[in-house]
């Protein structure tokens, strides 16, 4: 096979023939491809994601670039796969379809890496048990493919999926997300669960050794019935607990496969929600900026006393503008919008200039009794209009957002990616208590930044039960040399920002990983130490993901690597 444009480190072209060799040997060269030139670097689509590098680059296109992609068809592949790897000393990079939109998509932290493209050839629905409301799927299954095997399978009556917010994540992401899980945090918390993580229930995982572990109940063995036929340890059944307990004995280990470069995950419960015997969407729009500060008070005590039942989104009114059509469609302007604008759009669309979307499930009773309670607490926001889609004929969020808070996947949620021609983005994401004072202080923090990097504020607030999500897209063109610095800066600028102030971010993009990291430093930095000690214990060739979450094995010189 060809020398690959970028070699992992450390690595001669003889050396990594000979590893593609190896592999070509299990699973086949149909399954192998070597990035050798830059004129195979197509940034694609959201549905088409290239497996090779990030399609949203802030850096160049070939910073974060692949050596190879390489296409288990199975656990035992996997398995073998990073046997080999051991071996040659080669660092692997997992993934499921690739859309880690916003954090890099599929490409690797560390150049040259060899990135495991899971969701090409594992992407089986397993298991859906109705009555313990679970599912058991592989890391190539979407939202999509999960609600579709509900609706062909004539069980979408009986339990429904818990979708994303802005689009369809997939459930699986090894290198990040299981379900939105191994990632945690807001996408899929906007049903009545609180977040994903809550929701898995028992994995398998491939340890960087090549073992096959599997974690919570099912480490116990489901006995076999007497005359039944030996079948492959990664085919056994889970025990019949497995999905319905996931603490087992002992140490609770799922938590170190969250975020983490310690293992693939290949299989994973997830529990579904009951069909709830009735829904009703809605919409809650506030008039003023400042209208922020009275509706997040107004939320957390109705969200810590479960009568907002699902996770309220609070969205900027550039978030649903976005949706609905590009920024030249709405202003000639080119930097960003100030407030007369915001509010011309605002009054053009009939939102205001934040909006809150939600959801009652249950019978009608239920429905009625809670809906009262909420109108009559968002009443207090002088000006607030409510919302039912039914009340709404023109084209809106509103109907969107009627699908996904009954589990209904959809992309339409994507358009606001292309707001500027070439449209990709950033996320800036967070974390603090849930008060009007926090939300305004975060608001006007992010905001400034934006104006001073020349782009438009678009964000939203998600809710979850004691905190608060603030997700800030930092939408740029990535054909601008000077727009992707510029998004680059600011998200740069936004975490030194909010550190300063105590708020952490919970996820990022890969060029920002270290920098994060190294604001969780208390007490001499002893959380990364931690994580750095069972790193090189667990994985002492450095082989999975190195530099994941600023996380880099003694393997590799950080101070040579990090950013």
């Amino acid at each position: 096979m060809a020398t690959p444009l970028a070699l992992p480190p450390n690595t001669s072209p003889e050396t990594f023939k000979n590893f593609l060799a190896a592999v070509s040997k299990t699973v086949g060269d149909e399954n192998i491809r070597v990035v050798t030139r830059l004129e195979e670097l197509h940034d694609g689509t959201y549905h088409e994601q290239p497996r090779t590098h990030d399609p949203h680059h802030i850096v160049d296109q070939d910073y974060f670039l692949a050596s190879a992609v390489i296409c288990p068809r199975s656990v035992p592949d996997l398995q073998a796969i990073v046997r080999i790897a051991n071996e040659f000393q080669i660092p692997l990079w997992p993934t499921s379809i690739g859309r880690n939109s916003g954090y890099g998509g599929a490409a690797p932290r560390l150049r040259g890496s060899v990135v495991l493209d899971l969701g090409r050839h594992m992407n089986r629905v397993l298991e859906v048990n109705v009555d313990g409301a679970y599912a058991v799927v592989e890391p190539g299954v979407t939202f999509a493919d999960l609600h579709q095997y509900l609706v062909e399978h004539g069980l979408r009556d009986k339990l429904w999926i818990d979708v994303s917010s802005n689009w369809v994540w997939f459930l699986i992401w090894v290198e990040a997300r299981f379900l939105g899980i191994l990632w945690r945090g807001e996408s899929g918390i906007h049903l009545t669960e609180a977040n994903h993580w809550m929701m898995h229930c028992g994995m398998e995982v491939v340890l960087p050794s090549g073992e096959l572990m599997r974690t919570g109940m099912g480490a116990m063995p489901q006995p076999k019935k007497l005359g039944e036929p030996s079948v492959p340890l990664h085919e056994e059944p889970g025990n019949k607990c497995w999905q319905l307990f996931p603490y087992g004995f002992g140490p609770y280990n799922d938590g170190l496969f969250s975020q983490s470069n310690l293992g693939i995950v290949t299989k994973m419960g997830i529990w579904l929600m009951p069909n709830p015997g009735g829904y009703q969407s809605y919409l809650i729009t506030f008039p003023r900026d400042e209208d922020l500060h009275q509706a997040v008070d107004i939320i957390r005590p109705l969200r810590l006393q479960m009568i907002l039942q699902n996770v309220p989104t609070i969205r900027h009114i550039l978030m649903d503008a976005a949706v609905l059509g590009t920024k030249t469609e709405y202003t000639s302007t080119k930097g960003p919008l100030d407030d007369a604008e915001l509010d011309g759009i605002a009054k053009r669309l009939n939102l205001g200039r934040w909006n809150f979307y939600g959801a009652l499930y249950g019978p009608e009773s239920t429905r009625n009794a809670l809906w009262g309670i909420i109108k009559d607490a968002f009443s207090a926001v002088r000006g607030a209009k409510f919302y039912f889609p039914e009340d709404i004929k023109q084209k809106s969020v509103l109907h969107t957002r009627d699908k996904t808070l009954q589990g209904i996947p959809t992309f339409d949620e994507l358009a606001w990616i292309d707001w500027l021609p070439n449209g990709a983005h950033l996320f800036f994401s967070p974390i603090s208590k849930v008060s009007g004072d926090d939300a305004m202080l975060q608001y006007s923090v992010t905001k400034r930044r934006a104006r001073e990097a020349g782009l438009d504020f678009i964000g939203t607030f998600t809710v979850g039960l004691r905190e608060m999500h603030h997700i800030v897209c930092i939408v740029f063109d990535r054909k601008d040399p000077d727009s992707k610095s510029r998004a680059h800066w600011l998200i740069k600028t936004l975490i030194a920002d909010c550190a300063a102030y105590g708020w952490g971010e919970y996820r990022t993009h890969l060029a920002v990983m270290d920098q994060i990291a190294e604001t969780y430093n208390w007490n001499n930095n002893i959380l990364m130490r931690f994580n750095e000690a069972i790193k090189n214990t667990l994985d002492p060739n450095g082989i999975i993901a190195p530099g994941k979450n600023g996380i880099w094995p003694s393997t590799y010189q950080k101070s040579l690597y990090k950013l």
